[in-house]
């Protein structure tokens, strides 16, 4: 088969590093790709933007038999419909089902319909009448964009100060441009978070096994959020009873709600959970892999990717059963000076030829890139996303963060707790 990859961030090096060891996969591009995707793939500078003309006339040049789509924002823009249109199998929703992440509003009308446990929540678009809703409960408030952010788009405000400055960046400074002109005042939710990713081909539903992210910036979960700085699989916080309980009354529903709506969904969905004294509870849905999830679940996944994808598209999905390595992974990702806010590009990176790559060890691309002498510069926020395999999760933690302290580029910095949480649990 001839596939191509969709992105260029962490998460597409970790679906272009499954897919190429695929005996499925005779040939293998990215758009646009990165320099570490690049050495498993073919990196194509193809337009990406919609009506998606430009990559269906691609597409059919190259006899590509299979998309796969890894970032949120084509999905939402409609690329699978553009590519079904053009008789080319994708792997990802529709615009329609995209709606599951591009909109937190529909996400929300959809919990509710189908009884998915989830926060309480009020949409606004309007500043004032926002303020005033904050009369409603005392702090924390969770001040939510609606639409795509790029997992920054959520304020946890500890005081009311801080979430009438959230509610001000959204509605009045617009730093999300359109994905903030309304937002969502949200209740607190108190627990530990996990993520639930799942397989669907628009009929039947498998859970992966269960991961966590870390979306604030500093240890100790302080600081700004971010697209995520790091994650382990699987989450000891999701015992095997909250996972069936996640299956049964989250994932099932949802893809249930869907069909109801007449959405063919088929893909990935990702449930977002908050585990509270009272059970699992729905922070978000996404529509898409996971990232950095992504870059610790496949590294455990013993399936041919493809097969699985394929599954999905061609809607035989309960013909496949999914099968975990037993062991544990962990992702940390080394970000940028200055990330999420400004930060500078173009800062060498050192270290990543001493780095003993395997199937337990191994350095994902996120935003980087070659400079004029090819070396492999720092290009975004988050840059690497660096994962390792292990018998224990301790053992997997100690791992990564060993090839962590053999990279560097100025201003590089990273979380030096991911998995902090599960050891204590364990413990």
């Amino acid at each position: 088969m001839r596939i191509l990859i969709v992105g260029g961030g962490g998460r597409e090096h970790a679906l272009a590093w499954k897919i190429a060891r695929s005996p499925l996969c005779d040939k293998l591009f990215c758009a646009p790709g990165n320099p570490g995707i690049g050495r498993v793939a073919q990196c194509v500078p193809i337009p990406l933007g919609p009506p998606f003309h430009e990559l269906t006339a691609w597409c059919r040049e190259q006899a590509i038999d299979l998309v796969v789509i890894g970032p949120e924002r084509p999905l939402a823009d409609g690329i699978v419909d553009a590519l079904a249109g053009a008789g080319i199998k994708a792997f990802g929703p529709t615009r329609d089902g995209a709606q599951l992440e591009a909109s937190k509003t529909f996400a929300k009308d959809l919990m509710r319909e189908a009884g998915i446990p989830t926060a309480q929540a009020r949409t606004f678009s309007n500043l004032d009448a926002a303020l005033a809703a904050l009369d409603d409960g005392p702090p924390p408030y969770v001040i939510k964009a609606v639409g795509l952010a790029e997992g920054k788009g959520v304020t946890v405000a500890r005081t009311r100060a801080e979430a009438e400055d959230a509610l001000r960046r959204c509605l009045c400074d617009r730093v999300f441009g359109q994905a903030g002109a309304e937002v969502l005042i949200e209740e607190f939710l108190a627990g530990e978070e996990a993520s639930l990713l799942a397989f669907t081909d628009g009929r039947v539903i498998q859970a992966m096994d269960s991961a966590q992210d870390h979306k604030p910036l500093l240890d100790g979960d302080q600081g700004p959020n971010t697209g995520g700085m790091g994650a382990y699989s699987p989450a000891p916080v999701v015992t095997p009873a909250i996972f069936r309980q996640c299956v049964a009354h989250v994932l099932e529903p949802c893809l249930a709600a869907l069909r109801r709506r007449g959405i063919d969904y088929r893909g990935v969905i990702y449930a977002g959970l908050m585990i509270t004294a009272d059970g699992p509870r729905v922070v978000e849905f996404n529509c898409r892999f996971g990232d950095p999830e992504t870059q610790a679940l496949l590294p455990r996944l013993q399936n041919d990717l493809v097969e699985v994808l394929l599954a999905c598209v061609e809607g035989r999905l309960a013909g496949i059963q999914l099968r975990w390595r037993d062991d544990a992974a962990v992702c940390v990702v080394a970000a940028s000076g200055g990330y999420p806010g400004p930060y500078p590009r173009g800062k060498a990176i050192s270290g990543l030829d001493s780095v003993a790559e395997d199937d337990r060890t191994v350095v994902f691309h996120a935003g980087t890139a070659l400079d004029a002498s090819g070396r492999v510069v720092t290009a975004g926020g988050r840059v690497l996303g660096i994962t390792a395999c292990d018998d224990s999760l301790r053992a997997a933690i100690d791992r990564c963060y060993a090839v962590a302290r053999q990279i560097h580029f100025d201003g590089m910095h990273y979380r030096t707790d991911i998995g902090r949480k599960a050891l204590d649990r364990l413990d």
